[in-house]
Order: structure tokens, then C-alpha cells, then sequence
């Protein structure tokens, strides 16, 4: 049994190795039975146990292979056991993919929506989106386990709805778990998409080995997914990491949360483009408006500049607040480079009592998809737990070679 497993009915203690086991195969991929002993702490008896169980339940399988001239038998997640799947929600487009439980995905698409989009329209076109992508992966809804959907703003985890409709407007007490629930039949959990960013980060990319850090997505709105002790913090309400509605400026411009001075009102994505359009047209995007900063346009350099120095005020709050050890800077406007994060740097710099010894500031790994990856890193999540407390699962058919698949770490 492994070390610090007391306390609790044996059945829980069962299912907790089980959960360990499977967390460990689900990110490390295949080791053989004393690999796993060693990195858990079990015993050789226990993981011969769990790796039987899991075998026979379909989850997992065990090959043969040569290791230093030594022939091994490696353990692996079976990725004909299930599929989970991810749809994320961004003020202008709507991404869907799916994977399977080794982390592969097996199909990923996305598709632009009007700005403040309505959900009663979005949530069917992402849905039919997300069965075309499991259908043409040759499954069918049926083999899906858990679905996670993203969105950009604070969610009611209890209830699947945005806690504040002034953050995500035409959603307002829409119901989206129900909404995907009686869609697609395919059980669906629902969270802030700064938490998915923060849990893709923190799993596969530049968070990996941290335990505390936040992540910070920077685009239209901006939000941030916080890491305690290894676990996101939500808060009691889901709106833990709401930065972008913290006070900047006092007496600053009136944001549609309401309030006055809200960093989003200096440093997201429409604030930086008003400022611009006089110069370079109303089509401008954040998209054009990086590309030129990236080709060394000077305007484009001094906003960008402008918003890291903002963003810093209120990141340098953060660290005296919660000294993490990283900050993570996602999200479209993470593209702009140096020219974003040097400014933040020096902001942060001035004012965070810890930043110069505690808390590196760096680009995150996944740009916009962090999003997406981090919803299916909660759907593997959940099914994982599932498995562990031995929720049914069906096999699915082999994977074929020619299927369309890549694997989630980088």
C-alpha cells in the first residue's frame, strides 16, 4: 500500500490507488508494473491487482516489449476504451475536439461566431460540430464519456450557468450543461475557459511540475485560471480569477460589468483597437493588430506596450496576494512576445513585493488552444474518475492507422 494512504474504508483506499494509477498512466503513457510500484509507492502485489482489474475492464492493456535488452511488459491506458470531448466558447468562435484516453486527439475543428453571440443559436451549431467530429473519427456519441465546454466568463459549476451575465453577454441563465445534455445524450461539465487554460497549462505545458501559478488569457476579455497547491481555485461563487474586473483606475471609464476603472477597459482586446482604427481602419483585429506589432509596426508596439504595463499593475497584486511561482500569459495578445511580456515584467517589477525572487513571467505553450486542450484535460479528468470508482466503461473499435490523430503533449 502506498505511503500516506490512511484513514478511510478499505474500498476507498482501493479506489484512490486505482485513481493514482490511472492519473500516472494517463500522463507518464506506458510503464511497466515496477515502474509504476516505484513512482507510486504501491506495492508489487497492489499494482498487479489494479493492473489486472484494469485489463480486464477494457481501460487498460500490456504489451511486450525489449527494454535494455531485457524483455518488459508495459502498461498502458487502452485507447479503444472510450473517447471524452471539449468545446470551447470564445466571444468569436466556437472550437470543439476530441480525444481519446491516451491523450491523443482524434479530431479538432473551429468555427467563427458573431461577436456576443446568442447561446440558444451557438450551443446547436457547436453540438452538431462536436457529432460530425466523433462520427467522422469512425465512433459514436455513444463511446464518449464526458464532454467538458468552456466559456469565457464565471460559471456556476453546480448549475452549468455563467454567474454573471454582464461578463458573457446573450447567455445570461442560459443552462448549457442541460442544453449539450439533451443534445448530444453525452454527460457534460462546464467551466471557466481561464481554468481549462490553466489545467492544459499546468498538465501538458509550461505550468508542468508547478503548484502554484496562474494562468492569464488575454483576448477579448481577460480572465485567469489560479493554481493553489496543485489544484485550480474557483472560489466559492466560480469567480475566482475574474482580473479582468479588478480596479485599474478609480475614476476610469464605466465597463459592462458595471464598474469603473476594470483592467479589460485598458488592456483587452477592443480597448486596445479603438485607440487605432483611426489610423489603420474599423476592420482592424487583434489578430492584425499583433501581426504588425510582430513586423515592427510602432503603434501597434506603444498599445500592446501599454496594456502589459496595465496588466501588470494588477498581476503584481496578485503575487502579493498569493506569491505563485509562475505566471502564465495566453490567450491571442500572448502572441505580441517580448513586446507584451517585458512590459508586464517591469510593471510587476515596481510594485509585487515577491516578483523578483518568486514569480517568472512566461508566454504559454498553447496560445489559443489552451482553451480547448484543458477541456479535454478536465473531461480525461472526470472519466478517470469514473474509472477509478469503477464506472462502466464499452471498448470502442481499434484505432486505425490512418485516422487523424496527434497527441496532446508538446
Amino acid at each position: 500500500m502506498g505511503v500516506g494512504r490512511s484513514g478511510g474504508s478499505l474500498a476507498d483506499l482501493r479506489t484512490a490507488n486505482r485513481r493514482e494509477v490511472l492519473t500516472l498512466l494517463r500522463i507518464s503513457g506506458a510503464l511497466s508494473q515496477a515502474e509504476i510500484s516505484r513512482a507510486t509507492r504501491l506495492s508489487h502485489a497492489s499494482v498487479s491487482n489494479i493492473v489486472r482489474e484494469l485489463t480486464s475492464r477494457g481501460l487498460a492493456r500490456s504489451t511486450l516489449g525489449v527494454r535494455n535488452g531485457r524483455r518488459v511488459c508495459d502498461v498502458s491506458l487502452n485507447p479503444s476504451a472510450g473517447l471524452v470531448g471539449g468545446i470551447e466558447f470564445g466571444n468569436r468562435h466556437v472550437r470543439a475536439a476530441v480525444a481519446d484516453f491516451t491523450h491523443t486527439v482524434r479530431a479538432e475543428a473551429q468555427h467563427t461566431l458573431s461577436y456576443r453571440h446568442q447561446a440558444a443559436s451557438s450551443v446547436p451549431e457547436a453540438a452538431a460540430m462536436f457529432r460530425e467530429l466523433v462520427e467522422g473519427s469512425g465512433r459514436d456519441l455513444a463511446d464518449v464519456q464526458v464532454l467538458a465546454v468552456g466559456l469565457p466568463g464565471p460559471i456556476d459549476r453546480e448549475t452549468g450557468r455563467t454567474a454573471s451575465p454582464a461578463i458573457l453577454p446573450g447567455w445570461a441563465e442560459f443552462d448549457v450543461r442541460s442544453a449539450i445534455e439533451a443534445t448530444l445524450g453525452v454527460r457534460t461539465i462546464v467551466d471557466n475557459d481561464a481554468n481549462l487554460g490553466a489545467l492544459a497549462e499546468g498538465l501538458w505545458g509550461v505550468g508542468r511540475g508547478f503548484t502554484d501559478f496562474a494562468y492569464v488569457k488575454v483576448a477579448t476579455g481577460i480572465g485567469a485560471g489560479i493554481v493553489l497547491h496543485g489544484k485550480l481555485y474557483r472560489g466559492v461563487a466560480g469567480t475566482a480569477g475574474e482580473i479582468g474586473h479588478t480596479t485599474i483606475e478609480e475614476d476610469g471609464p464605466v465597463c459592462r460589468c458595471g464598474n469603473r476603472g476594470c483592467l479589460e477597459m485598458f488592456a483587452a482586446g477592443p480597448a486596445l483597437l479603438e485607440p487605432l482604427r483611426r489610423s489603420y481602419g474599423d476592420d482592424l483585429t487583434v489578430e492584425d493588430l499583433v501581426r504588425l506589432s510582430n513586423e515592427g509596426d510602432i503603434g501597434c508596439r506603444r498599445v500592446i506596450t501599454d496594456a502589459g504595463r496595465h496588466i501588470g499593475v494588477a498581476l503584481a497584486n496578485l503575487c502579493n496576494l498569493l506569491s505563485p511561482q509562475m505566471i502564465i500569459i495566453g490567450g491571442e495578445l500572448a502572441l505580441a512576445g517580448d513586446v507584451l511580456l517585458n512590459a508586464i515584467r517591469e510593471s510587476m517589477a515596481r510594485r509585487a513585493f515577491s516578483v523578483p525572487a518568486h514569480a517568472e513571467v512566461v508566454a504559454g505553450a498553447f496560445s489559443e488552444r489552451a482553451g480547448i486542450l484543458g477541456a479535454l484535460a478536465l473531461a480525461l479528468q472526470e472519466s478517470e474518475d469514473d474509472a477509478a470508482d469503477g464506472a462502466h466503461h464499452r471498448p470502442g473499435p481499434p484505432i486505425g492507422a490512418s485516422e487523424r490523430q496527434h497527441r496532446l503533449a508538446v
